[in-house]
């Protein structure tokens, strides 16, 4: 029986020996250091940021299970400018870039993977960005719950309601949409009026994905992965 790429990929991160733990919270590669490789997420999310000069974050990208990350770094040889924090207590595997280089390179079926995975995340992206930068508050914090569902989300009971499996704050989620925690938290309780999502413990619920997709611009989104 053949294995999954994904744990293909594992296996590769694992000959290494170099399993690296982190609290919620922790920052694992800031701006000024260079990365000391590259980590495979084997559980937990990282969360990707930068800071703007004018101190506004800005989350990019969150790593999920089964990802790897600070590839352009790797792949374009330039210096690192953003931050790689734990959104949760993470497991992350660490290869040296080099040998990562040769075993994507050596792996035409592994490149593909990853070619593919990152021009679904830019086509994701971009369609997202035209959200944010288009529509109102409440359509960009709509585009960004979307997003997760799609990408995060868990399908469950009989109505198919959708449970985003992240630890959602008010501010992580205005850091995806470029709002301030204030102007998030009032669409995000505008939402739950309409009974669209409801929230508990930092964790959404989407009780409605197709009226949540009519309140996008965005008329449908393929998961996002780095």
């Amino acid at each position: 029986m053949k294995q999954p790429l994904e744990k293909i990929d594992e296996n590769f991160f694992a000959q290494f020996k170099t399993a690296q733990q982190f609290k919620k919270n922790q920052l694992i590669i800031g701006p000024a250091a260079e990365p000391s490789g590259i980590f495979y997420v084997k559980s937990g999310f990282v969360r990707l940021y930068l800071i703007s000069e004018s101190g506004k974050e800005l989350t990019l990208n969150i790593f999920k299970p089964g990802t790897y990350f600070s590839m352009i770094w790797a792949l374009n040889n330039v210096p690192n400018i953003y931050f790689y924090e734990s959104l949760t207590d993470v497991l992350l595997l660490k290869a040296p870039k080099e040998e990562v280089l040769k075993y994507i390179t050596d792996n035409p079926k592994v490149l593909l993977d990853l070619t593919r995975r990152t021009l679904r995340g830019l086509d994701g992206m971009t369609r997202l960005m035209e959200a944010l930068v288009t529509g109102t508050a409440y359509q960009q914090i709509a585009s960004v719950l979307l997003v997760l569902a799609r990408r995060f989300g868990k399908s469950k009971g009989k109505d198919h309601e959708i449970t985003i499996e992240l630890p959602l704050t008010h501010r992580i989620i205005g850091t995806l949409a470029g709002l301030s925690r204030e102007s998030t938290s009032l669409e995000l309780e505008r939402l739950t009026k309409s009974k669209i999502i409801s929230q508990k413990d930092h964790q959404i619920l989407v009780k409605d994905l197709r009226k949540l997709e009519e309140k996008s611009p965005i008329s449908f989104i393929e998961e996002i992965q780095f």
